[in-house]
């Protein structure tokens, strides 16, 4: 029963430790052990956490044997990406200059997670300062090698959640998410992931000095959790959500919206934009659509969604102008090539003056609104993730063309991030030896409808994991 501990949900394993059934202690060293097995063949867990983690567990235990209440997520370990703060572990985003940057206290969502019960294990890798593309590789940790094919990039920048819940070293990660960094790694790897709406979960973004960031960050990053299950995802979101007054663009909305009258009405775009999609992913979206009808949803082919380039053109603009001014020392934080990624991109969209940015932010009020809209008429929308399948590592930084194509690769991440919606990334299958996967939009403050969606997909299709690292010889 030790060995298996690992393979349970995050559900299951929280519902075992408050009957008593196994103690939070053995789940917690069971998912140690699974680290020490299989870490050292995919590099995702960074900087373990162990002792602490066992001493959580042991109070746990305490707890359940004096009659105390547990939480939800009681015993249940996860892994937190390295640019969101663990007490007592440096928080150093992948950069050798931050080794040494310990957090004097968890970031709000760690503690959200940690008071329903759940045990961090550790840090998780990522991309150099989230900035140095999509491929998990930091200069610090080195490459993140996915489970399933290590010649395929495990995605980002949450890609270290997405392989240690993959691979069963933890039943959930905490990534964060402004434009795809939960959700592309949750298709490569096989997972399910959700990116909230904006203002759906509390976060202080003050980790790197003081003072907070432009509004470009404040709008777009949201915290997001990752797992094997539909379900756990609905654990994690209830933990998370809520009012922090840390936090005032949090806002006091109920988890659970009012039912919808008559079957949800689910728009299918395949291709979003028109620009291409893989037949693997196209037949990725058409199997999730079949399995929706069948569980009766109204599915609908629509035209396309609503100013996806506009907002695409919009997004690019708007961030680099404000990340331009510090761009000169960042770069240098990033290590040899590690610049690459956002100086192509710089190149092709040059920061706004004030007058323009004025404009610009008028604009996104309006792709917000037709994004509104467009899911007023239709509740969810389902569409891809990454219109490819996963693509090798680190073709986002080699050369414009690359960097083109994983762009609109992931533009419905994107454009969903910059309209502010929420958005459930779900697998469908495996392909050639490779998992597949889709996303549910839907309105702003209804996760709970994109939720229930991809419980239907994933009662009907499956779940794909935990895995054994394929192809991966022991470092």
């Amino acid at each position: 029963m030790h060995d298996a501990l690992w393979r349970m949900t995050a559900a299951e394993q929280a519902a075992a430790v408050r009957r008593g059934d196994v103690s939070a202690a053995a789940l917690v060293d069971s998912h140690l052990e699974r680290v020490a097995d299989v870490n050292p063949r995919v590099n995702a867990v960074t900087q373990q956490q162990a002792d602490r983690a066992r001493g959580a567990a042991a109070e746990t235990d305490r707890r359940r044997a004096a009659g105390e209440p547990l939480g939800p997520l009681a015993g249940v370990p996860f892994t937190v990406k390295e640019s969101t703060p663990v007490e007592g572990l440096p928080t150093t985003f992948g950069v050798p200059r931050f080794r040494d940057m310990v957090a004097e206290r968890d970031a709000l969502p760690v503690a959200r997670l940690r008071a329903a019960g759940a045990v961090p294990l550790g840090h998780s890798n990522m991309p150099t300062l989230v900035l140095a593309g999509m491929h998990t590789r930091s200069e610090l940790f080195g490459d993140t090698v996915n489970p399933w094919d290590p010649g395929r990039t495990p995605g980002g920048s949450s890609g270290g959640d997405a392989v240690a819940v993959a691979t069963g070293m933890a039943a959930l990660g905490l990534g964060n998410d402004s434009g795809g960094s939960v959700r592309v790694p949750a298709q490569f790897c096989g997972v399910t992931a959700l990116k909230p709406t904006t203002g759906r979960f509390p976060a202080d973004l003050r980790v790197i000095g003081p003072d907070d960031p432009g509004p470009a960050t404040q709008a777009l990053v949201t915290d997001g959790p990752l797992a094997r299950t539909v379900a756990d995802l609905r654990l994690a979101y209830e933990a998370l959500a809520g009012t922090d007054p840390r936090d005032p663009r949090a806002v006091p909305v109920p988890l659970y919206g009012e039912p919808l009258p008559g079957p949800p009405t689910v728009a299918v775009v395949a291709d979003p934009g028109g620009h291409g999609v893989h037949p693997a992913v196209r037949a990725a979206v058409a199997t999730a659509a079949d399995a929706l009808r069948d569980a009766g949803y109204d599915v609908r082919e629509v035209d396309d969604v609503p100013r996806l380039d506009e907002a695409l053109d919009v997004y690019g603009r708007v961030t680099l102008t404000e990340f331009a001014p510090t761009w000169p020392v960042v770069r240098t934080l990033l290590g040899e090539g590690g610049d690459r990624y956002i100086a192509m991109a710089m190149e092709r969209a040059h920061p706004a003056d004030a007058a323009e940015l004025v404009r610009l932010t008028g604009t996104w009020l309006g792709i917000r609104r037709s994004w509104a809209e467009f899911l007023y008429a239709h509740p969810l929308l389902l569409g891809p993730v990454f219109t490819e399948p996963p693509v090798e590592p680190g073709v986002e930084s080699r050369d414009a063309a690359g960097r083109d194509r994983v762009a609109t690769a992931m533009r419905l991440c994107t454009a969903t991030s910059f309209a502010g919606v929420p958005a459930v990334a779900v697998p469908t299958g495996v392909a050639d030896g490779l998992p597949h996967g889709v996303q549910l939009v839907g309105r702003a403050f209804r996760e709970d409808l994109c939720l229930a969606a991809a419980q239907a997909v994933e009662d009907r299709l499956g779940t794909f994991t935990p895995l054994d690292p394929r192809g991966v010889a022991q470092r």
